[in-house]
């Protein structure tokens, strides 16, 4: 294994504390984010941040609708013990076997166990050392993992339950593998960016006029890819269909999404109903959970041309695993959040680069666009080394609120420079929507605009 960075090593990386702050933002007035399983979203996450004696500090999130963001926090405190205190570099230098202690705790993994809140929980710690460590090297994530010996970089992951499919040699044998070419693709994204396709045309909530005209600022903005929610309505969902093909063209690229609302017979026969609109793909068209269910509708809709993509609620690794085993999915959709942070996730990446899936990453929400485009460039640089039918979402929500946020350019995130994970909030953002006393929530409190319900 390739010697440690000076950055990374001396006793003044110790951590002295790690808060955890309940932040909310109140896009459910707006309909933003509404599909047919999730009708009134406030975007929300659980801010994570990490201090060392040395005075460099982490910031990581997870990402939530609103309520229970409280739970997830109170499980980061939790958790706490196993991290303050320790040395941040021993920790990347032991990272895989860190990430397993975090997620073995003896009594908390007992409400997981790796899945739900405490997953969510570990999210958010992780995320934070990520962008720790990017910082101690001065380097964006993305670049950081591009720029990692093989050996390193696998040794972060941790392979138990999955190394019938991937092994860390077998994983570190894919990176060398794809190593060629690895300065080019780098500075193509440096230069053009990362294709993204966009969901901001077709919330469940928006009314037919806006949906026009999102489309229409959405095309002026080069975008060639765009996804709607449905399963609310079939009548609703042709009609909302043809209008997205009336305004994005048939060149252009349709996605569906029903956000889990379906059981298994009634998916297919509900999008055989939408197949005349040609839909690369249906997302989520019944339980996170039935991988049988989702091979099922897969290997139905395979003669209509229509994929299926699901993950963003795809509780761990091994619940990847078997989706990827099953060919119950086409298109791999990771979430920054959802699953233990960057070291699961890019066991997913590796699990999918052997089984020949293409990973499209979700995105959207408060800061997972930010995180996931890093995670999909180094999948670029380094892993898959292809766009083909690649995409990360974009959602253009609460971007503003980071100190470091994502660019789009011509339907293209560009590669960021500045060192981090891109999770860093404002000060402000802080003072105003952190929940419930934020200057902004007090606001709106006490003019009846919006409502506590816990």
């Amino acid at each position: 294994m390739m010697a440690p960075n000076a950055n990374i090593t001396g006793d003044d990386l110790v951590i002295t504390s790690i808060t955890a702050k309940d932040m909310r933002w109140p896009t459910s007035l707006g309909g933003h984010g509404s599909d047919a399983m999730h009708t009134d979203p406030d975007y929300s996450c659980v801010y994570v941040t990490i201090n060392t004696e040395r005075g460099v500090c982490g910031n990581g999130l997870t990402f939530t609708l609103g309520r229970g963001t409280d739970i997830v926090a109170m499980t980061v405190k939790a958790l706490s013990y196993l991290v303050q205190g320790r040395n941040a570099g021993e920790i990347f230098l032991g990272f895989g076997q860190f990430w397993r202690e975090l997620t073995s705790e003896s009594q908390l993994r007992w409400i997981g166990p790796e899945k739900g809140v405490t997953h969510l929980a570990v999210a958010a710690i992780i995320n934070a050392l990520w962008d720790l460590w990017a910082k101690l090297e001065g380097k964006p994530v993305w670049k950081l993992l591009t720029d990692m010996d093989p050996e390193l970089l696998v040794s972060t992951i941790d392979f138990r339950y999955i190394t019938d499919v991937v092994t860390p040699a077998e994983a570190v044998e894919l990176l060398r593998q794809n190593a060629a070419g690895k300065e080019q693709r780098e500075k193509e994204l440096l230069e053009v960016g990362y294709p993204c396709y966009t969901t901001q045309v077709g919330w469940i909530g928006y009314t037919d006029e806006y949906i026009r005209e999102k489309c229409k600022e959405y095309i002026a903005k080069g975008f060639t890819a765009f996804k709607i929610k449905v399963g609310r309505d079939i009548n609703s969902d042709i009609k909302r269909c043809k209008i997205l093909r009336e305004e994005i063209g048939w060149d252009n690229k349709l996605m569906v999404d029903a956000n889990q609302i379906w059981d298994v017979n009634e998916a297919i026969e509900w999008m055989v109903k939408l197949a005349e609109f040609k839909p690369l793909w249906i997302e989520e068209p019944t339980s996170p959970d039935d991988v049988l269910g989702h091979a099922t509708i897969s290997k139905a809709l395979s003669p209509y041309g229509i994929s299926v993509a699901t993950g963003e609620m795809c509780a761990n690794r091994v619940m990847f695993k078997q989706f990827l085993q099953a060919d119950a999915l086409q298109f791999c959709q990771i979430d920054s959040a959802r699953i233990g942070g960057v070291n699961e996730i890019l066991s997913v990446y590796f699990m999918a680069k052997k089984l020949n899936v293409k990973v499209v990453p979700h995105a959207g929400g408060v800061g997972l666009c930010e995180m996931v485009h890093h995670l999909q460039m180094w999948d670029y640089t380094s892993l898959s080394g292809s766009k083909e039918d690649r995409y990360v979402e974009y959602v253009d929500q609460q971007h503003e609120q980071f100190i470091n946020p994502v660019v789009v350019e011509n339907a293209h995130y560009m590669a960021l420079t500045a060192p981090g994970y891109s999770t860093e909030l404002k000060p402000e953002a802080i003072e105003q929507f952190e929940y419930p006393n934020g200057s902004e929530w007090q606001r709106m409190f006490n003019e009846g605009i919006f409502k506590r319900k816990e």
